[in-house]
């Protein structure tokens, strides 16, 4: 029988969406999923033939098409091949896995790590490794989607607290059996919002209620720290104060993945019991090759660390300056809030018009009346033009009645 004229919820979920794609298309609202032909350093992209500026990448410190980073993963094609054919337990594991692994422990002070094919799978496969039937999963309620779907993954009890409402999260602690297993997951910087989780209140509730602590540095990578090391280097806290250090390969490191960086036996047990290790191919060596030297750069090149933290003042505070809001970001993402849906996708239309290249973020992405564009600044770019960038923002915010 044919789909279309079966009225089910599957339909009817199918319909409402393609309707909802094809009115946006048709009034050149859709903005999703367009390819990028080609990349110019960190802060400019060809798009549709056109040269824009890049507002929407999180290569935060400018390393994508990095040299050093570049060769590295050329040496490992010719060294390695383009794939492993195989799962890491099995015959998928290369000596760039084990150099990779071993990086990333010595970058976030722990005694090991492990990597997966994906952020989400990391997250996905890690909470519902560690948390089962009967134990309980307090999870901030902006969390990204991998880390909800992990949680609720797990089977364990899930309670969601207010965002970075600490008051509430220990209301919920007193609350759980004190014989339970409970684990506490938060992003350190939130991906939709750009503020940063408190994160000495949050080990002290740990220690207080007894909980495993585990934290997301998709966006603290290489942002937050004088080093880049994250969030426990940006509050002064040394390496032992969070369980489990998980992190992306695809945002400040210009290449794919996901990681978990922790006490070897934590480690060890994720390595024989999490599925999507067992049951997913290994990392291609050149991406494991890149990540691997993107966290030497790092290291190498403190400039960049120093010219985020300007460029994100200078965007900010811009940005705030003409009237928008930008919520209680503090790095380089940077939220400006649009209200409805529409005038999201139309603040959209009116930047990339001009060249500027942002996405709209709209609802069940985040909350029903807070759409947003979500803008990034880099370390690759220069200050003129994020002032060009502020100009063509301001101009369409005026048009559409968002500022004066």
């Amino acid at each position: 029988m044919d789909f279309h004229n079966t009225d089910d919820s599957v339909t009817r979920r199918i319909k409402a969406m393609t309707d909802r794609i094809h009115y946006l298309k048709t009034n050149d609202l859709y903005f999703y999923n367009q390819p990028v032909q080609e990349m110019r350093g960190g802060a400019k992209a060809v798009v549709h033939g056109r040269e824009m500026g890049m507002y929407a990448s999180y290569s935060y410190l400018g390393l994508v098409g990095h040299p050093r980073i570049n060769e590295a993963a050329k040496k490992a094609v010719d060294k390695f091949g383009t794939g492993t054919n195989g799962v890491r337990t099995l015959a998928g594991t290369l000596t760039i896995h084990n150099e990779l692994e071993e990086t990333i422990a010595d970058f976030k002070h722990t005694e090991a790590a492990i990597t997966y094919t994906s952020g989400y799978a990391t997250n996905l496969s890690v909470i519902s490794t560690l948390m089962g039937r009967g134990d309980y999963v307090f999870s901030d309620k902006i969390n990204h989607a991998s880390i909800v779907d992990g949680c609720l993954m797990s089977g364990a009890e899930f309670r969601r607290y207010r965002h970075n409402d600490l008051t509430h999260l220990e209301g919920l602690l007193k609350n759980a059996p004190a014989e339970v297993a409970k684990l506490v997951v938060a992003d350190s910087v939130f991906s939709m919002d750009g503020d940063i989780i408190d994160l000495p209140k949050m080990v002290e509730l740990c220690k207080k209620y007894n909980a495993w602590l585990m934290i997301d540095e998709a966006h603290s990578l290489g942002v937050l720290g004088k080093t880049g090391r994250g969030i426990e280097e940006y509050f002064g806290m040394d390496g032992d104060v969070i369980d489990i250090k998980m992190g992306t390969l695809s945002k400040t490191i210009p290449s794919v993945g996901g990681y978990v960086a922790a006490k070897s036996e934590i480690i060890t047990y994720l390595r024989h019991a999490s599925r999507a290790y067992i049951f997913s191919a290994a990392l291609p060596p050149a991406q494991a090759a890149a990540a691997n030297e993107a966290f030497k750069v790092i290291l190498d090149e403190p400039w960049r660390i120093e010219r985020l933290n300007e460029n994100t003042k200078q965007f900010i505070s811009g940005l705030k300056g003409m009237g928008f809001n930008t919520l209680l970001t503090e790095t380089a993402i940077v939220p400006v809030i649009c209200g409805d849906d529409d005038t999201a996708f139309s603040m959209t239309r009116e930047v990339q018009h001009q060249d500027v290249f942002v996405l709209p973020v709209v609802s069940p992405a985040v909350e029903t009346g807070l759409a947003r564009l979500r803008a990034t600044v880099t370390a690759a770019h220069e200050p003129a033009d994020i002032e060009h960038a502020m100009d063509v923002i301001e101009t369409a915010g005026k048009k559409l009645g968002l500022i004066k």
